[in-house]
């Protein structure tokens, strides 16, 4: 299944704000939050997020 990446352009949202990070402690992760709200993350181990290339 890929990705609708155009789902979220459509539903006409604005002012949300989203950053990914990589943090580095035991394991690395990938971090993508929603820093426009509280609790609005994921957060998933490196080897096992899905490469840039794949989401085009």
């Amino acid at each position: 299944m890929e990705p609708d990446t155009a789902a979220t352009s459509r539903a006409g949202h604005t002012g949300a704000e989203v950053m990914a990070a990589i943090e580095a402690d035991e394991r690395e992760r990938l971090v993508i939050a929603d820093v426009s709200r509280d609790g609005a993350w994921l957060s998933v181990p490196v080897p096992d997020a899905a490469a840039l290339r794949d989401w085009r």
